[in-house]
């Protein structure tokens, strides 16, 4: 393959420091556009990817340019990557290979939706009303089941309590630990 290359190549450009012609460029750009990896066409011409990369920026389709940028997807793509992202179910680098981002592409949805949270969490202050105010005299039942498990747990407590002052008695030895005591 690579000898094929050579003949097709040594037909078109003398040196390596000769220019490709225009017509094989414009092959070589629809080839990377298709599809191609550029390590491969790189290989294939005898030519450094940096060369390739700068062909795509400048003479690359609309297109492409786009999809290389992250523009092809839309505002709902766009924040469902940064929500897999920031919830760890996809790393930042599978992301951007994932989806043909750049990294600045996507520290800088990463860094929009940060913002964008921190502005939805400020919030003013909120003051309650009272509910009693409206309905005087009428007893409300939330309330009334809370006050009845209060008075249940601290008659509980007592009731503990009670049980180890018994057993500390009766078996002498302290069931209480000390504060600050060390444990052995």
């Amino acid at each position: 393959m690579k000898e094929e290359s050579e003949q097709k190549g040594s037909q078109i450009r003398v040196t390596k420091r000769c220019h490709f012609e225009s017509s094989l460029r414009d092959e070589i750009i629809k080839s990377i556009e298709s599809g191609t990896p550029r390590s491969v066409i790189a290989y294939q011409y005898g030519m450094s990817r940096a060369s390739l990369s700068k062909w795509m920026r400048d003479r690359g389709s609309k297109e492409y340019q786009e999809k290389q940028r992250g523009y092809h997807l839309s505002d709902i793509e766009k924040r469902s990557v940064v929500r897999q992202v920031e919830q760890g179910i996809l790393k930042p680098y599978a992301a951007r290979k994932s989806y043909g981002l750049s990294g600045e592409t996507l520290n800088k949805w990463l860094k929009a939706s940060l913002k964008e949270n921190a502005e939805l969490a400020v919030h003013e202050k909120f003051e309650m009303k009272d509910k009693a105010e409206g309905q005087s005299g009428v007893p409300d039942p939330e309330t009334e089941a809370l006050k009845k498990a209060l008075e249940y747990a601290q008659l509980k407590i007592s009731a503990l309590n009670t049980l180890i002052d018994v057993a500390e008695d009766q078996f002498k030895i302290k069931i209480r630990k000390k504060a600050g005591a060390r444990q052995s």
